[in-house]
């Protein structure tokens, strides 16, 4: 058990208490005072007593009046613990006082449908290991540890490019990428590059609340706009702009979150269309597009002959990781020098070392065969997840099976409060995220269920609990 802090103890050698049930009143006060919570390791009584210049039989005595009355408990070979049942009160709530409420309980048992996370259990862990241990074996290793350019690597930045150019039909060049840790800042950062105070952004509704939080901090005025299922209503966009003047229009095209349907080819040659005629920004967020089943995805808005306004805005978190941030903006290069201008206010520069990591495993081959690899894991799952749905749920909700995407969205067939639904479903420790997660206003029935993070097994259980609860 490790124990790398020492216990700061006032001990008064000229006062009257003796010094070991000193020792044992400061160790109640930190246990009471929450500084020892419940479970913790104390040090030993030798580091103790070295540490308070005290012989060590006084330490073991107040440590012994602390087991005998509850405080700790021991464990031989392990050490000495803050007890898990302390002979503590518990305290009064005081008046008007209200206990703060957590949107969600995560539980190690709580089989939980996120909104279309990865499977990080199929990370390619192995082989980031093995790029990282290849840069630190390159002789000029040390140049990894200098500051970079806050745009990014230029390197990985040339390996972005030709990724986009090569699988998504664009025609970019390194210096028209800003890489970033993950696509959340990207969107931060575009939101401030780009926006002024009462700027009008219109937003798909349902849509992507982290998206409209970065909008708005940013001093815009959102409108949100309809999504059907053809995508974001464009005879609605037209129908603003005649009226106001519109700044950006945001769209999460590939796969709308959290609808998962596909823009058509008609309202992306449309949104364009009014684009260029209006002048407001096509902001693009292609959260997934590495996950598609069909026979080929469908080729960005930003790709498009024609397009003047744009800001596209990718990641590699849901190919490799969650917690691996590493996301990107394209577009013009004035406006991707804005951003770096701004990135380097609040960050200097990127992840070099993981920049640096992940462009070998491009470089060698790995992502692609990694890509390749998940595509078969998360069809079959999909196949699988769907087949559970008809099984369970079929005269509960309606569903169209996504081509793409990492997550299902389910209408109920019958009017339902699914906040009452989720708090049936949380005492049978299965968890969702209800309405308010993607609607603008009034609350959208309908329920996205990530079904690539959780197992089989998981997926079966959580269903069978949801067809109940429903």
């Amino acid at each position: 058990m490790l124990r790398p802090w020492l216990m700061q103890l006032k001990i008064d050698r000229n006062g009257t208490q003796a010094i070991y049930i000193q020792i044992a009143d400061k160790i109640i006060l930190y246990i009471k005072n929450g500084v020892l919570k419940a479970g913790e390791a104390l040090p030993g009584t030798r580091q103790l007593s070295i540490e308070l210049k005290v012989n060590r039989n006084t330490v073991v005595k107040a440590f012994d009046i602390l087991l005998a009355e509850g405080w700790l408990s021991s464990s031989e070979r392990k050490g000495t613990f803050v007890s898990m049942n302390l002979p503590i009160k518990k305290p009064v709530k005081a008046k008007g006082e209200q206990r703060i409420q957590t949107t969600e309980i995560f539980r190690n048992d709580l089989i939980f449908f996120d909104d279309g996370l990865p499977d990080t259990t199929c990370a390619p862990v192995n082989e980031l290991s093995r790029a990282h241990r290849r840069i630190f074996s390159k002789k000029a290793k040390w140049q990894v540890m200098n500051l970079a350019s806050e745009f990014g690597d230029i390197n990985f930045r040339e390996a972005i490019s030709k990724m986009l150019n090569f699988n998504r039909g664009m025609s970019t060049t390194a210096y028209q990428i800003c890489i970033t840790r993950g696509s959340q800042m990207a969107l931060f950062l575009t939101a401030h590059s780009f926006l002024e105070k009462g700027d009008i952004v219109m937003v798909e509704n349902p849509g992507f609340r982290p998206a409209w939080d970065a909008f708005r901090h940013a001093g815009a005025n959102l409108v949100p706009v309809p999504v059907d299922d053809k995508g974001i209503c464009t005879e609605y966009i037209e129908n603003i702009l005649k009226k106001h003047l519109v700044k950006a229009v945001y769209i999460t095209p590939h796969h709308q979150y959290p609808t998962t349907v596909t823009l058509s080819l008609e309202r992306r040659l449309k949104l364009i269309e009014l684009s260029n005629k209006y002048g407001f920004t096509i902001i693009e967020d292609d959260y997934d597009n590495e996950y598609h089943f069909g026979q080929r995805p469908v080729m960005p808005v930003s790709a498009h002959d024609g397009i003047n306004n744009y800001v596209y805005i990718g990641t590699l978190s849901k190919l490799i990781a969650p917690a691996i941030r590493i996301g990107y903006i394209y577009s013009t290069v004035s406006f991707v020098k804005k951003v770096g201008e701004l990135r380097k206010i609040i960050d200097i520069q990127g992840d070099n070392i993981m920049e640096q990591s992940i462009l070998e495993l491009i470089d060698s081959g790995d992502i692609r065969r990694h890509r390749k690899r998940m595509l078969g894991f998360y069809s079959e799952k999909k196949d699988y997840f769907a087949s559970l749905l008809d099984t369970y749920l079929k005269d509960k909700i309606t569903y169209k099976r996504p081509d793409g995407g990492l997550a299902f969205w389910l209408k109920p067939k019958m009017e339902v409060d699914l906040y009452q639904v989720k708090k049936m479903a949380h005492s049978n420790l299965v968890g969702f995220y209800t309405p308010e997660r993607f609607s603008f206003n009034e609350s959208i029935s309908g329920i996205r269920l990530g079904y690539a993070s959780l197992s089989k097994e998981n997926l079966e259980k959580g269903l069978r609990v949801l067809s109940k609860c429903l």
